[in-house]
């Protein structure tokens, strides 16, 4: 990273960003192009620092296509979007707060573990469950997970 001023890598200020965004950019490989997808998220933060991104979908799609042909995958979170305007165009900016990286990408293994990333895509969200879920929309829908193998924070104040 250029801006080391910038980066942020301590698990608190990870997860109160991972709190405070609602959405993440996942990228895909699509040949040799990426594809790009926004999704709502659901996020595990273990105290060793390893971190899991979980994601729903449809059983069928482009999504799960390209992660059956390449399960490499990389996202960026950002929240905290404020502009910062000055006396020229030179002293314009953005305020944020990011988290970039990348992992492997790969479908929950069974119904307990899909049923743990829909619960944690629902705490984000929604706040404290317990939450329920309908049989046949289980049946229709597919629960990912990203296991990150690395990632950086990134602030500009």
């Amino acid at each position: 990273m250029r801006r080391k001023d910038r980066e942020k890598n301590d698990t608190l200020w990870i997860a109160e960003t991972l709190k405070q965004a609602d959405s993440c950019r996942l990228a895909l490989l699509d040949g040799e192009w990426p594809y790009v997808v926004t999704l709502n998220y659901g996020f595990e933060l273990a105290e060793n620092g390893k971190l899991k991104l979980w994601f729903h979908c449809a059983r069928e799609g482009k999504k799960l296509d390209l992660l059956a042909a390449n399960p490499h995958a990389a996202f960026i979170i950002d929240c905290a979007h404020e502009l910062v305007s000055g006396a020229s165009g030179c002293d314009w900016g953005m305020k944020y707060r990011s988290i970039a990286g990348r992992g492997l990408l790969r479908i929950a293994g069974d119904p307990a573990e899909k049923k743990k990333g829909l619960d944690l895509l629902m705490t984000h969200h929604a706040g404290e469950g317990p939450f329920t879920y309908d049989d046949r929309v289980l049946a229709a829908t597919e629960v990912l997970c990203l296991e990150l193998e690395s990632w950086t924070g990134k602030e500009r104040a």
